[in-house]
Order: structure tokens, then sequence, then C-alpha cells
């Protein structure tokens, strides 16, 4: 983060917005909309479209386009578009259309299922980046793409890459963030990517987090953020406290990301729909557990 600046780039809390489709699984754009316009006024400085909570996975490209360019058009916070793709030409071709939609800024993930080296990492990522004028995140998140990306190679990028301007972190690893912060330029931004440890990521240098758990509690993300770099860690961590049953609902075995996610917000009443095959639609007793964790946090009406 550059000290010169009170805030990071896209803000201190972003949110991994969940994709609403209608009954019949198509994209619900109008919903879509009205969802980033409640997100932007309820905690969130920021938002990430066609991530993995998003089922960006599941999106056509031309659903992605679709996305990124209403989406844009219809709020004032930033949008980062997220690109990646286990092929690079394909990834530089999402990322040259979403920079025509008018986004603020791309997140890429790390190439999954091929495994690539250390050096192909980099390749893809300079590639990637050079593609565009954007600001580009990279997204660490090796329980999904079976592939860490080292420091070293953030590093190098970061100096070789003037777009290459910070990292989500969903590694779980908050030694290597500390390090990667202590050696990284100062206008490089570490965000949490996993709600649990956005504490932990702070006291070693992390900006913010992008996140799931703000679709209901991005005000209560806010405030923590706030309380801690004012240096009220009293107050931060029992706002931290109150999010932990928040923490343990948001994924799970039998529920993964983003299904829970969305079960939220038809308790809050806000447009989501159900999840495309494979994570399919969620019974009953989900619904009832998003009621419940919203009730904790007297968020129902």
């Amino acid at each position: 983060m550059n000290p010169n600046s009170p805030e990071p780039r896209f803000g201190n809390v972003i949110t991994a917005m969940v994709t609403p489709f209608l009954p019949d699984d198509s994209l619900d754009i109008d919903g879509t909309v009205r969802l980033a316009r409640w997100l932007s006024e309820h905690g969130s400085d920021g938002l990430v479209l066609a991530g993995s909570t998003g089922e960006g996975a599941a999106l056509s490209d031309e659903e992605k386009r679709e996305l990124w360019s209403s989406v844009a058009e219809s709020i004032t916070v930033p949008v980062v578009a997220a690109t990646g793709t286990a092929d690079t030409r394909h990834t530089i071709q999402l990322t040259r259309v979403a920079e025509e939609c008018g986004v603020d800024g791309i997140l890429l993930v790390t190439p999954y299922y091929l495994r690539p080296s250390q050096q192909g990492l980099f390749d893809h990522f300079k590639a990637v980046s050079e593609s565009t004028s954007l600001p580009v995140v990279l997204y660490d998140i090796p329980s999904r793409t079976g592939r860490r990306i080292a420091i070293d190679t953030t590093l190098r990028l970061v100096s070789e890459v003037k777009n290459v301007i910070g990292t989500k972190d969903a590694t779980g690893d908050v030694p290597s963030a500390a390090r990667l912060i202590a050696n990284a330029p100062s206008y490089f931004e570490l965000y949490s990517g996993d709600d649990s440890l956005t504490l932990p990521f702070l006291s070693v240098g992390g900006v913010g987090l992008i996140s799931v758990a703000s679709h209901w509690a991005g005000e209560e993300f806010s405030q923590m953020i706030s309380s801690f770099k004012a240096g009220d860690v009293h107050k931060a961590t029992g706002i931290n406290a109150s999010l932990i049953e928040s923490y343990v609902f948001e994924t799970s075995e039998a529920f993964p990301n983003p299904l829970p996610a969305k079960a939220a917000c038809r308790a809050l009443g806000l447009p989501a729909g159900q999840c495309r095959l494979p994570l399919g639609s969620a019974p009953t007793q989900l619904d009832n557990a998003a009621h419940q964790v919203l009730a904790h946090l007297n968020k129902l009406n």
C-alpha cells in the first residue's frame, strides 16, 4: 500500500459477488445490477465479478461480457473483472473484453489443473498483464488451482510488470504473506482471500479483504478494518468474534461457496437464485441456516 494514500486502490472491503440466475438458469442482469448497487451501499468498497464466488467457470464469455458491462455502467465503486482461465490466450482475450466493458481492474487466478512451473506462471501472468493497461491483482488459491504462486515469482512480476499491483492471498499462510509484504514495493497491496484471516493479514501489512461474507456483513468488515487501522485492536477483535459464525457458514464440504452466500442473499430478499450445476440448488436446510446466521447479526427485519 502506498503510504501517501490513505486507502487501497480498490478499497478495504471488496465483495466477490455471486452471479444471480433466473429460475430457468439464465443470467439475471436486472438482479445483478440490483445486487451490485445494494452491496455498494452496504459496506462494499468494490466488487469482483465472475470469480470463484461468481461461478465464473460456469459462465460463457458472452455472459461475462454482459455481466461486466452492466455492472460497470451501474455503480460508482470499482469493478474488478476475474478474467483468469487455464489458457493464456483465452485469458488475454477475456481481459481485453473486460477492459472494453469499462471495468477498473483485473483479477488473475493461477491457471488451474495444468499445474505449470513457476516460470510458466510468470510467463502467463506477464503476458496477460502486458495485454492490458488496467491494474492487475494476482489470485493465489492453491486449494482450487493445484499450484501456489511462489513469493519470488510474485516479486519478480511486480518488479518487471508495472501494472501488477497486488495479490489476493487465499493460501492461509500468514508468515508467507508477511515475507511477501516485507519485500514488495510500497504500492503493492495484499488482500486476504480468507475472511477468517483478515485480522492476521492486517497485522502483517495487508490492506483489506476480498470477501464472501461481505454479502451480508460488509459493514462489519468495514468497521473491523477501520478499528484495527485506528489502533483499536480490542474493538476489531470483538467484531471479528461476532463474525465467526459467518466464517463457518460461508463454505463447507457439504455446502461449498457460493451456495451459502446465495442462501444469505435470498434470506435478505436480494437477487441470487440458485447455483448452476455442478453446484446445483441448495436444500431448505441451508436457507434455514442462513436465516439463523443473519438473525444473530441482526440483519433480518
